[in-house]
């Protein structure tokens, strides 16, 4: 089931736990507001206030023991939520949406890491979302064991999975991204953080929607980005 199409740009940083996504997702924002885009960022699970209520449920290291196919519905119901509300209108008007996780993670995650089936996985989520697919998936690839080492809060719910989870959740990301390479850009989490910013630039400027330069002020920047984005667990 798919709507109408977008006209922006929605753009998806993946990769395992303490890849560095939400670092990069920033930098991206910086330098699109520079050239005059609207932006916005924002993350999964959450984005919208209903959403973040449903971030609270399925990260929180509380509810251990939540049965697998009840987190997955969770997640797509989080996803539709935050498509409906947030992120179609917004690439309606013509923004660019910087996603910190999207589809992938559940498939990943559930749908492999829990062995839910990655299609079974896939297929609910193409229902939640009505087929909305990002243009570009940066995927940040870093082992599970230095992602995970990387980690400077309290570890949330999926976080204190074992290493042998992590590192599963790690090759589905390739795999899926291996799958359909005209979709990703995978990039090595442990190079520089500005090597990895100029190589998504590079990669996203055939990509970006028009500017809109009489936005532009005297001092460069362009249009505020909406940010949906929070701190926390399970954002990196």
């Amino acid at each position: 089931m798919t709507s109408a199409p977008a006209v922006g740009l929605f753009v998806v940083f993946e990769g395992g736990d303490g890849a560095g996504k939400s670092t990069q997702a920033r930098l991206l924002v910086d330098v699109l507001r520079s050239r005059g885009h609207e932006v916005v960022l924002t993350r999964e699970p959450g984005g919208t206030p209903a959403a973040e209520a449903i971030r609270d449920v399925v990260l929180d290291p509380r509810y251990a023991g939540l049965d697998d196919r009840a987190e997955a519905l969770l997640f797509a119901a989080s996803r539709g939520e935050h498509v409906a509300s947030l992120i179609r209108p917004a690439l309606a008007r013509g923004a660019v949406v910087i996603s910190d996780r999207y589809t992938d993670s559940s498939i990943a995650y559930q749908g492999i890491a829990r062995g839910l089936g990655a299609e079974v996985v896939a297929e609910i989520n193409l229902w939640a979302t009505r087929g909305l697919l990002p243009d570009l998936t940066v995927v940040l690839d870093v082992d599970a064991g230095t992602g995970l080492a990387r980690l400077e809060s309290a570890p949330d719910r999926l976080e204190v999975e074992p290493e042998e989870f992590h590192a599963t959740v790690v090759a589905a990301f390739r795999d899926l991204a291996a799958a359909e390479p005209e979709r990703y850009l995978v990039l090595p989490a442990h190079d520089a953080v500005e090597t990895i910013a100029a190589a998504v630039l590079a990669r996203l400027d055939p990509l970006l929607p028009p500017a809109e330069p009489d936005q532009l002020s005297a001092t460069g920047a362009g249009k505020p980005a909406v940010d949906q984005s929070r701190e926390g667990a399970g954002s990196a």
